[in-house]
């Protein structure tokens, strides 16, 4: 945990996904992780009386940025463990929070004893791949906050997303969704734009890498809504280009 600790003052390498060509090592720099441990603390609501558990791979930004480097930097507690969906069922009642890929939480769903689990003491941050409505859904009906999250190793893995932390909400939202497009997110933590000759999503701010804007290369669609809460943007993923 201290060599952990250390990325805080010195930066740190992290993998890109991928999505885009051949995997690459991006750095954070220490007045990037600054901005970037904000908005996922500020986010996902991480205290010093928090407990983390981490299972996700740790060379990647789901597992170094989204909650453990955040986790570190308010001095709140984080246990780091190769991901076991038995193991994962036995011991997340000790924890207040974890982030999923969306295959692992799949597989977590699917397990016997999943629907007997009563998950509302904990924060499930998912990402790095589009979340399925079926896979918020069953965590929430156990009682579990589910942020469902967009980011980017170049930007961030917390810059945008939504809670849901009922059932009707995530039902509101698939209804909202253009075509039944999974949701990005309506909670912005980065300045945002989109290129429409071809809808793909530009974005730039203090938790991004890159100065200027940076193409994802993720065809969105834009979507407003006016219910009871106000009017807001509403992301939706439509491809890869």
């Amino acid at each position: 945990m201290e060599n952990l600790k250390t990325y805080l003052s010195k930066g740190v390498y992290v993998k890109s996904s991928g999505t885009t060509g051949t995997p690459k090592n991006i750095f954070r720099t220490p007045e990037n992780l600054k901005y970037c441990n904000k908005v996922a603390v500020e986010s996902q609501k991480i205290t010093k009386d928090s407990n983390i558990y981490t299972v996700c791979k740790m060379d990647h930004a789901g597992g170094m940025l989204a909650q453990t480097l955040p986790a570190i930097s308010v001095g709140a507690d984080v246990t780091i463990e190769a991901f076991n969906p038995k193991r994962f069922i036995s011991q997340i009642h000790k924890y207040t929070h974890t982030h999923l890929t969306p295959r692992q939480a799949k597989i977590i769903s699917k397990t016997r004893c999943f629907t007997m689990m009563d998950l509302s003491h904990l924060w499930i941050t998912c990402g790095s791949d589009i979340v399925p409505y079926e896979t918020i859904k069953s965590f929430v009906k156990q009682g579990a906050t589910f942020m469902a999250n967009w980011g980017m190793s170049e930007i961030g893995p917390c810059a945008i997303n939504t809670v849901f932390d009922n059932l009707e909400y995530v039902e509101r939202h698939q209804e909202w969704a253009p075509r039944g497009l999974p949701i990005m997110g309506e909670n912005l933590y980065c300045n945002y734009q989109i290129d429409y000759k071809n809808n793909e999503l530009l974005v730039k701010g203090d938790i991004c890498v890159y100065d200027g804007w940076f193409r994802t290369g993720d065809k969105v669609v834009l979507h407003y809504k006016i219910p009871q809460l106000g009017y807001f943007p509403i992301l939706y993923y439509e491809s890869r280009l």
